[in-house]
């Protein structure tokens, strides 16, 4: 069989070392919480920020919105105005082209009156 194992160490030697190996690990482990903590930190800071941002945008965004909204709004209400004037002018168009047709059969008749004046006064001249 196997000899017997001897240890040289007291067993108060041996808990002191574990001890200090916990407290190293407690130590690093602090350490790597902390740069954690930092690090979570400034990665809800630039969250943060780019919520910030990103409200302002939308809020431009919104005011940009009803800016053109007003605009269209002017824009309708002045191709509303065109569309009746435009209106108007096609009957007024209509209308003038009703007596334009009007036009002709007087100028006719009064062209014919004068010339009747006219050949009933050349044999008064003679």
């Amino acid at each position: 069989m196997s000899e017997p194992v001897t240890v040289r160490y007291s067993l108060e030697e041996i808990l002191k070392e574990i001890k200090q190996e916990i407290k190293d690990v407690n130590t690093k482990l602090d350490d790597v919480q902390k740069d954690v903590n930092t690090k979570l930190d400034d990665v809800q800071k630039d969250v943060n920020t780019k919520l910030d941002n990103l409200q302002k945008d939308v809020t431009d965004l919104k005011v940009g919105q009803a800016t053109l909204t007003e605009k269209v709004s002017g824009i309708d209400k002045r191709l509303e105005k065109v569309e009746t004037e435009q209106d108007t002018m096609v009957k007024a168009i209509s209308d003038l082209q009703g007596f334009r047709s009007l036009i002709v059969p007087i100028v006719v008749a009064v062209a014919t009156a004068l010339l009747t004046l006219l050949f009933r006064l050349v044999p008064n001249l003679s």
